[in-house]
């Protein structure tokens, strides 16, 4: 796996990322009964490492109030999920981006609570201490660095009994992410950096990110 020391130019890491995100199929979902919505998997800097963007859910949301998260949600009627996920960014943490500095888009990811999420590469320069979150969506902003997302014991794979499919989830210091921001972080390792067409639309969600 390529980890954080091929990576020490903001250019070369650029260009690495939007060339594996092109060549790699993207796979989009039918909509269906499906409520459409998007999130934009981040790629920034957090002092000498590059990082993606991770928030924790405020805990007083009505849906997964206090998970961890990639600012993202519905996706409003006309929007495109480019437009949606860069309209939340600048919503939920302060952050403005121009479509120009989308990257790719990864696989769509079906969750138990009925969306249809489309996940959307961004590349975002600036300072990190120019983030602020909008406290009625978003309790922290933090770096999840490639350091941490290269870790070999990512991601965790975990059979449950109310489940044919595996559960997904990704280390994170001393917490877990799970699907479906686990799954996205995973593909992202998988497609962005390691240049590998891994799929993730096949792995759960824990019981608890069910409702």
């Amino acid at each position: 796996m390529r980890t954080l020391e091929c990576f020490e130019h903001h250019a070369a890491t650029r260009e690495h990322i939007a060339h594996n995100l092109q060549v790699f199929e993207s796979r989009r979902q039918p909509p269906g009964e499906l409520r459409q919505a998007a999130v934009a998997v981040t790629v920034t800097h957090f002092r000498d490492q590059s990082a993606l963007i991770l928030t924790r859910r405020a805990g007083t949301l009505r849906e997964h109030g206090g998970q961890w998260a990639m600012p993202g949600g519905r996706i409003d009627p006309g929007e495109t999920p480019v437009q949606a996920a860069l309209r939340e960014l600048e919503e939920e943490i302060n952050l403005q981006v121009d479509e120009s500095q989308v990257l790719g888009l990864l696989d769509d990811y079906v969750t138990r609570s009925g969306y249809n999420i489309t996940p959307v590469v961004v590349w975002a320069e600036g300072n990190w201490e120019d983030l602020h979150p909008n406290p009625g969506e978003v309790a922290a902003i933090e770096p999840f660095t490639f350091t941490e997302l290269s870790r070999p014991d990512s991601p965790i794979l975990q059979s449950i009994s109310q489940s044919e499919r595996q559960v997904l989830s990704m280390h994170f210091h001393g917490d877990t992410v799970y699907a479906p921001t686990g799954a996205m972080l995973y593909q992202f390792r998988e497609v962005a950096i390691c240049g590998r067409s891994s799929r993730v639309l096949d792995y759960d969600q824990p019981v608890f990110a069910w409702k």
